[in-house]
């Protein structure tokens, strides 16, 4: 079958797709394209400058429409007896329509700063889904099919997808950090503005100050996960995956803290929203993977 390839393709799109939106915001190209759909009046501009990577932006996006068009067509064709998968690719389709025009929206009217971070955050919510169907039909190998205990995988299902919620929830004010250009309120690491607890006077330091408090208690949730799994009987594939979300969740606060002490420097700002979406999928993928076992 090849639908579930056609997934695994899409979720691999869908973190490239993520960390170019990066690269085109950290380098001030959103508005490199001053029009939507066309680029200064035309699909093919010259790709110098912004436009290269808000223009390059634009083309992987309806890429990425077509690859889970298709993939859609490919449920439809060979799988007959879930149909719940073919309605949780139509749900797909609509969100990334949906996430197609808020993109135009931001353009539109200027980068207002909830339409660009709902569109970002519509974009982790694909990411979820589409790691859900790529784990649904993931082909599973022989120690991936180790019977385990039922309250074991109903735990463990239950608080990766409880973790995968947490760090959802965390890219998103992550989002409205980078879309109200609060990356630099607090200058200063581990101190904000030199205080534990800084003066919350805007929207800017407030969402700052909470998003370094969530990212110590996301650590803190994703490590406990990954000790939990390290005491019970559970296949190599489980304990893979929660030490590799450790990894990831250490490599993202690393990350956030360069971004901070580099002055959003384009590398570590990029990584930073790169990495996010890749613990995403990891702890999406740990509980799906769970719940079918």
């Amino acid at each position: 079958m090849l639908h579930p390839r056609a997934f695994k393709v899409t979720v691999v799109w869908t973190l490239a797709l993520l960390f170019l939106g990066s690269v085109v915001h950290a380098t001030e190209s959103s508005l490199a394209c001053p029009d939507w759909p066309t680029c200064f009046g035309t699909m093919v501009p010259e790709m110098s400058g912004g436009v290269f990577w808000e223009h390059l932006h634009r083309l992987v996006a309806g890429g990425l429409v077509l690859m889970f068009v298709l993939a859609t067509w490919l449920v439809r064709r060979e799988v007959t007896d879930r149909p719940w998968m073919f309605k949780a690719c139509l749900a797909g389709i609509a969100l990334l329509l949906v996430q197609s025009v808020v993109g135009g929206l931001t353009v539109i009217y200027q980068l207002p700063d909830m339409v660009s971070t709902t569109h970002l955050s519509l974009a982790f919510l694909f990411l979820s889904l589409a790691t859900f169907l790529a784990a649904s039909t993931h082909q599973r190998a022989p120690e991936e099919t180790i019977e385990i205990s039922t309250s074991v995988a109903a735990s463990l299902r239950l608080w990766a997808a409880v973790g995968a919620g947490f760090i959802f929830l965390q890219s998103a004010l992550g989002a409205l950090v980078r879309h109200t250009d609060g990356g630099i309120s607090c200058p200063d690491f581990p101190l904000c503005l030199g205080q534990v607890i800084p003066p919350l006077i805007n929207v800017q330091i407030t969402s700052h100050f909470f998003h370094r408090v969530f990212a110590l208690l996301a650590t803190l949730l994703v490590i406990g996960i990954a000790l939990w799994v390290m005491r019970q009987e559970v296949p190599g594939i489980f304990r893979r995956l929660a030490w590799s979300a450790v990894a990831l969740v250490v490599a993202q606060v690393a990350l956030g803290v360069a971004s901070v002490l580099t002055i959003l420097a384009v590398p570590s700002v990029t990584l930073h929203t790169l990495v996010a979406a890749t613990l995403l999928a990891n702890l999406v993928t740990l509980s799906t993977i769970a719940g079918r076992a």
